[in-house]
């Protein structure tokens, strides 16, 4: 599902259920020794998912390890990004050179909790999501907003190693399916140019948001 709104650069894959019988690589069983069912699936799954994206790239399997702020390791020469929720658990991963960074997730298509929203988006934000849920109604616009944030977060991670705050980057979403992310702080450089923003799709199926963003590899000189 999520494949439609990447480039072809990008490999994915992604399960809808907990297949039956997947085992970590041993390397990552101390990460969830002590977690509840629930988590192990997901961390187990998705994992599972990623590793199927490294066998498409010709790569061996490898533990997928969190690192700063939860972060996967990938593999040298492979950027990537997982996301999880109830109903999904996906990968999508390229070589280093075709794409610059990728951040994708996924969330329930249903309304964010009381609350969520003024704490994670900029006034003018939720003005211009007010504005959609009246314009398209049969979308959780809030939800794909937060949604929007967290791809363009894992995107930005990567390539800076710091945190960005909810408030330091500012969405506009056009309803036919994308969204530009305005960084309020200063961007990081690929090829000798900051970029002042992050560009990215969504998608609203199977009771399910889905985000991306791709961020093109620094041009060659």
């Amino acid at each position: 599902m999520i494949e439609r709104i990447l480039p072809p650069a990008v490999v994915v894959e992604e399960c809808f259920t907990d297949p039956v019988g997947l085992r970590l690589h041993p390397d990552e069983e101390h990460v969830v020794a002590n977690s509840v069912a629930k988590r192990r699936q997901e961390f187990t799954t998705v994992r599972h998912c990623a590793r199927r994206a490294l066998a498409r790239l010709g790569l061996p399997p490898a533990a997928i390890l969190p690192g700063v702020r939860g972060a996967p390791g990938w593999p040298a020469g492979v950027v990537g990004s997982m996301t999880h929720c109830d109903g999904y658990r996906g990968a999508a991963l390229a070589r280093v050179g075709t794409i610059g960074s990728v951040g994708v997730d996924a969330e329930p298509h249903a309304p964010l909790p009381d609350g969520v929203l003024a704490a994670v988006a900029l006034p003018a934000e939720r003005t211009r999501t007010a504005a959609l849920a009246v314009a398209h109604p049969g979308t959780c616009w809030d939800r794909l907003l937060f949604s929007a944030k967290e791809s363009v977060y894992k995107a930005w991670f990567p390539l800076t190693g710091r945190w960005l705050d909810f408030a330091e980057a500012d969405i506009t979403v056009d309803p036919a399916g994308t969204f530009t992310a305005r960084l309020l702080v200063p961007g990081p450089r690929l090829g000798g140019v900051e970029l002042t923003a992050f560009d990215g799709r969504f998608l609203v199926e199977r009771g399910l948001v889905v985000t991306a963003v791709t961020v093109p590899a620094a041009p060659r000189r």
